[in-house]
């Protein structure tokens, strides 16, 4: 999916929970389709084609719907230039095949909840066509070439000195992370996405399920 779209997607949804619940919910999202038994909504926008759909296994709070495609609206609005607008929205049986989807992970204090946002290939062309192309001047075009240092975490642990010294050959050590957590995948000290580790030809390495956001790695240095 678009990686404008998915931190639009991610920062909308999130604050429509947090207005709900008055809680800023933490949020983990990831490339993923719905499968099973799930209540489908489809929101058109004017001025774009195509139309943004949530799934969620119990039909979506109306209100968290309309003060997430409010903002959307807004981010749609600003990158088109125009104005955008919410078009009759409608519960849908079942979304078509080609829908690029988004699986979006909240978490309260008490609860914690699934969604999944899906894009047309339409509205995401359209937004492709006017993203503005970034210019790269051949002074930072030479830094392409500069190696940084990649590093993958399995976890991280906190033990007292008179632990650490008790550590001989066969000791474990409990990591902050379960077995089917993703590992991060760090450069120069910021997690930069997360992912599954993979054999290859007898080398370990990461398959990248997500890559986060800019705001999001200032958050995670180290």
């Amino acid at each position: 999916m678009n990686p404008w779209l998915i931190s639009e997607l991610k920062t909308h949804l999130q604050a429509a929970l947090q207005a709900v619940t008055g809680e800023k919910p933490e949020v983990d999202c990831a490339e993923a389709a719905p499968d099973g038994r799930m209540s489908h909504w489809r929101q058109p926008f004017s001025a774009l084609p195509g139309a943004i759909w949530i799934a969620a296994a119990e039909s979506p709070d109306p209100d968290v719907l309309k003060h997430a495609f409010t903002g959307i609206t807004r981010a749609f609005s600003g990158l088109l230039d125009r104005e955008v607008k919410c078009e009759g929205g409608e519960p849908r049986p079942s979304p078509p095949a080609q829908i690029q989807w988004l699986r979006l992970d909240f978490a309260l204090s008490d609860s914690a909840s699934i969604l999944f946002a899906g894009a047309e290939p339409e509205l995401l062309a359209a937004i492709s066509n006017n993203q503005p192309k970034p210019e790269i001047s051949k002074t930072f075009d030479l830094l392409f070439d500069v190696e940084l240092p990649v590093t993958v975490s399995f976890g991280r642990a906190h033990v007292a000195l008179k632990d650490v010294l008790k550590l001989t050959t066969g000791s474990i050590v409990e990591l902050n992370r379960a077995i089917g957590d993703p590992v991060e995948v760090i450069v120069n000290n910021c997690v930069i996405a997360r992912g599954e580790v993979v054999t290859i030809e007898g080398n370990f390495g990461v398959r990248i399920h997500q890559v986060i956001s800019r705001q999001e790695r200032l958050r995670t240095l180290k």
